[in-house]
């Protein structure tokens, strides 16, 4: 654990659960009468002893029927039972509601925690994940909010009702037995402060706990994204006892916490027990010397026993709030990461334009937050005019792959300006800059679910008949009816039953349905074989039409029709031109064409 972290956990105190405040606050209604509930099953208990003790002494060993008259010591027993019995039944009735209640909240509030870091999440740039990994929020979404849940939708409840019922019978006691009762209140108080020694111990160690988890979270999503390449170097042993390795140590970190908080659990039960059975004892010698009834001690042993019960239960709530705690302050870490991309306060609106849009790159220079020494483009500059078509081509790590990163707004550059057609983008809402844009990237994103839905992934209210137009555009509408169920077959995680260059097809198709001003095409073509590149080719070659478009391509067959051709090499250009003109300049340009075409 980072020292950062270690710091953290040094001043994680149940307080962090203040960062729940905001999702509970929608729901002040219910949790005040989910109060009411527990006040009134707590209250229920502590009537309990009261009827109790009536029972003894005005049922059993009342004086006025100590005389024999069956009858009405029958008829005394009959009202006291029947006393005891509504008790019960108050008892009952209240700690179901509260328990409807507070598990309605600790459900709701954790759907809504999850959903709010889940869509806080869904809006980082690029940076955030460079330096967070998939597994580790995985496991935040998954693990924290479980404990949360069990705080808001259990602990927290039982720790409220037992502290009531606490303090109720405490108080019951020190005015039935003052003096005893002071004594035990005296010692009880020694109780508190090896109890936060412990305290202290548990959380930071639940700290470490939830970070070890997130670690295995963070291994096991990373290997099984990868599972062919795993399979391939026969590396299943290798990560199988990598994976064994975290889980082990996160097993060690866990059974240390919980080592702590079972010595934190049982010094409070002994040490409470102590004290309480003393007051017992105190209790019993009153009872020999007369100076107490006997319904009075019965009183006084369930209070007692309520007592102790009371700050057994919170001793090992106190735990999970701790536990709780730590979860809360690592989601709430997630929550107040800020994104450097985002739509500025006062956005430009700008309305798509029918067919191309100008695009603009002036003096930008960029280098990644990952990377500040090594620039990715240097004075960059690039002027594309409404529905010309550009290919940018060079080595890799030329800065290809950056120039479309930045139109997209993932990152700002350093210093210069982009505009889409007369507006800088950064002066535009996100949601309109990228609406204008569709992209084809040279890994193919499938989604768990049909080929339809994954079509209209590019335009959601698309009816059917526009998504098998897109489809048959980019020459997928074949393929897909061959599916056992046509455009319903379910194509599997991450698109698994599709070939590479169906996959692509299938995410032309998409960019084609979005129909954007701006095309951007990254090595588009790339897993097709030469049937299927002819034929999504001519595809794009429609699609290109009226429509501004920028290609990345490593053939160079691909882009030997484009209107200029840039040539970038180490975020610089260093050649721009047609086909012709660039060959015929005998310069990096040529000598790829040549490599390619002659090779």
């Amino acid at each position: 654990m980072s020292s950062a972290s270690t710091e953290r956990a040094k001043a994680q105190t149940p307080r962090s659960l203040s960062g729940l405040l905001p999702f509970l606050r929608p729901y002040r209604g219910r949790i005040l009468l989910a109060v009411v509930f527990l006040v009134l099953a707590a209250v229920s208990t502590l009537l309990f002893p009261v009827a109790l003790r009536g029972l003894i002494d005005g049922g059993l060993v009342s004086p006025a029927l100590a005389g024999g008259d069956r009858g009405a010591q029958l008829m005394a027993l009959r009202s006291h039972f029947m006393e005891l019995f509504a008790v019960a039944v108050a008892l009952g009735l209240f700690s179901a509601a509260r328990f409807y209640m507070v598990s309605w909240l600790g459900e709701r509030v954790t759907a809504d925690l999850r959903n709010a870091v889940y869509a806080h999440v869904l809006r980082q740039s690029p940076e955030f994940f460079e330096t967070t990994q998939t597994g580790e929020v995985l496991s935040r979404l998954t693990v924290d909010t479980t404990l949360v849940q069990t705080v808001v939708g259990s602990s927290l409840s039982m720790g409220l009702r037992n502290a009531v019922m606490g303090t109720g019978a405490l108080v019951m006691l020190v005015w039935t037995n003052p003096y005893v009762m002071l004594q035990v209140l005296g010692v009880l108080v020694l109780v508190v402060v090896p109890s936060l020694y412990f305290g202290r111990r548990v959380r930071r160690l639940s700290r470490a706990s939830q970070d070890r988890v997130a670690d295995s979270s963070a291994i096991a999503a990373e290997v099984l994204n990868a599972i062919p390449v795993v399979q391939s170097y026969t590396a299943e042993g290798r990560e199988a006892q990598r994976f064994d390795t975290s889980t082990a140590n996160a097993f060690q970190v866990a059974i240390r916490r919980t080592r702590a908080r079972s010595l934190l659990v049982g010094f409070i039960i002994i040490a409470t027990s102590a004290a309480l059975l003393w007051g017992l004892y105190a209790g019993t010698q009153a009872v020999m010397a007369g100076r107490i009834s006997a319904g009075h001690l019965g009183q006084t042993v369930v209070y007692v026993i309520i007592l102790a019960s009371a700050f057994a239960v919170l001793g090992e709530t106190y735990g999970d709030l701790l536990r709780a705690a730590g979860a809360t302050e690592r989601l709430m870490e997630l929550l107040d990461t800020r994104s450097p991309i985002h739509s500025p306060a006062h956005p430009v609106r700008v309305l798509p334009p029918s067919s191309g849009t100008a695009v603009r790159f002036a003096d930008v220079q960029f280098h990644y937050p990952s990377r500040p020494t090594q620039k990715a483009l240097d004075r960059f500059s690039l002027q594309v005019a409404p529905g010309e078509t550009v290919a940018l081509v060079g080595p890799s790590g030329a800065g290809k792959s950056t120039v479309f990163q930045l139109l997209l707004r993932f990152y700002d550059p350093q210093q210069g300006s982009i505009l889409l057609g007369d507006t800088p983008i950064r002066s535009m809402a996100l949601e309109d800059l990228r609406r204008q844009i569709g992209i084809v990237p040279q890994d193919a994103v499938i989604f768990s679910t049909s080929a339809l839905e994954n079509i209209r992934y590019g335009l959601p209210d698309a009816t059917d008949a526009q998504v098998h137009a897109a489809a048959q555009a980019a020459f997928a509408d074949e393929f897909i009816r061959r599916l056992p169920e046509g455009y319903d077959t379910f194509l599997g995680e991450r698109g698994v039953r599709l070939s590479g260059g169906q996959r692509q097809r299938i995410a032309i198709a998409r960019a084609m349905l979005k129909n954007p001003p701006l095309l951007l095409l990254d090595e588009a073509t790339s897993a097709l074989d030469a049937e299927s590149e002819r034929m999504v080719q001519a595809a794009l070659e429609s699609a290109m039409r009226n429509r501004t478009t920028l290609v990345i391509a490593h053939r160079l067959a691909t882009v030997q029709k484009a209107d200029r051709i840039l040539v970038l090499d180490q975020g610089v250009v260093v050649e721009q031109g047609t086909h012709t003109t660039l060959v015929a300049q005998g310069g990096v340009y040529a000598r790829l064409a040549s490599l390619q075409f002659n090779g």
